[in-house]
């Protein structure tokens, strides 16, 4: 292996490298790969588009519907519903049991590459917030501080993340599974808007019953507030940890997915949103009749209710 950097990639060909080098030798002798069974729950939205939200959203509700209480007693979120795009690199066993039913899984994958059979939660957001959001997340931590402009920042964006794909694929993936019974389809925006709702919706495609003592809790433990007050729960720590051993990059590095204020998608330069705009209409509008995300978002907040 090249020597260890010590620091986040300061331009894409170090990234490329990085990212090289955190899939050296997987997978380890502890990966197990998903094990489809009845019942599977896999919380697949696009990288920065409320995956975490729904996880603890998940979580909390199974743990409250079997014990009556909420579980903060983690270490990463991403332990209690494990990342499968990540598994092989972390060296996780997927067939682990979890503290409670149904089971569930985080990915960032279109529905094409997921397991059959299982059922989909997804919450589509904005191409600009995931941009911004993206950009705020990986600056100091998966690249230097600073090293990446807004402009720059393209590529990385288009990649999608560890497993992932790119943003369009996925959005158009999952647009043609709005309304089927086995996919949970929402936008980032209404989950937010309508958060006692999202958790009622969600307990109900689970199969449990959202009682009132149930929303409640949940609620409370799902707010932007409590979760940027638990963020060490949610800031990618068995990720960190095997990019402290085979990067050098420090395991405390900033590497938060909340935070108590949201991207500012409005500070994305023109260069930016003409180049999101142009593959929207070249992909995106041919295939769905929606000229942009506000009409597409319309539609599936309509289907919602």
């Amino acid at each position: 292996m090249a020597t260890m950097p010590g620091r986040g990639a300061r331009n894409l060909e170090e990234l490329g490298r990085n990212f090289g080098a955190l899939a050296e030798g997987a997978p380890g002798k502890d990966y197990r790969p998903h094990e489809p069974r009845e019942g599977d729950v896999f919380i697949t939205s696009w990288g920065k588009s409320g995956t975490t939200m729904t996880q603890q959203m998940f979580h909390q509700i199974r743990m409250v519907a079997a014990t009556g209480s909420t579980d903060m007693e983690f270490d990463d979120i991403s332990r209690m519903t494990p990342w499968e795009d990540t598994a092989a690199m972390l060296d996780f066993d997927m067939t682990t049991p979890q503290r409670s039913h149904p089971r569930g899984f985080k990915s960032h994958r279109e529905y094409e590459r997921l397991p059959e059979g299982a059922r989909y939660v997804v919450t589509l957001r904005d191409p600009y917030g995931t941009y911004a959001s993206f950009h705020r997340f990986f600056d100091g931590w998966h690249i230097e501080r600073g090293a990446f402009s807004l402009e720059e920042f393209f590529p990385v964006w288009m990649m999608g993340g560890p497993g992932g794909t790119d943003y369009f694929t996925h959005l158009l993936s999952w647009y043609e599974r709005r309304g089927e019974p086995d996919t949970l389809l929402v936008t980032y925006r209404w989950a937010c808007d309508n958060h006692e709702e999202m958790i009622r919706r969600l307990a109900r495609f689970m199969g449990i019953e959202p009682t009132e003592d149930l929303v409640a809790l949940v609620a409370s433990h799902t707010t932007r507030e409590f979760m940027a007050a638990h963020k060490d729960r949610f800031d990618d720590a068995m990720v960190c940890a095997v990019m402290e051993e085979r990067l050098g990059i420090p395991a405390d590095s900033e590497s938060s997915k909340v935070h108590a204020k949201g991207s500012n998608a409005a500070a994305l330069p023109e260069s930016v949103t003409a180049q999101i705009d142009a593959m929207w209409a070249e992909r995106v509008e041919p295939a769905t009749g929606h000229k942009d995300f506000a009409s597409l978002a319309a539609e599936v907040e309509t289907l919602a209710g």
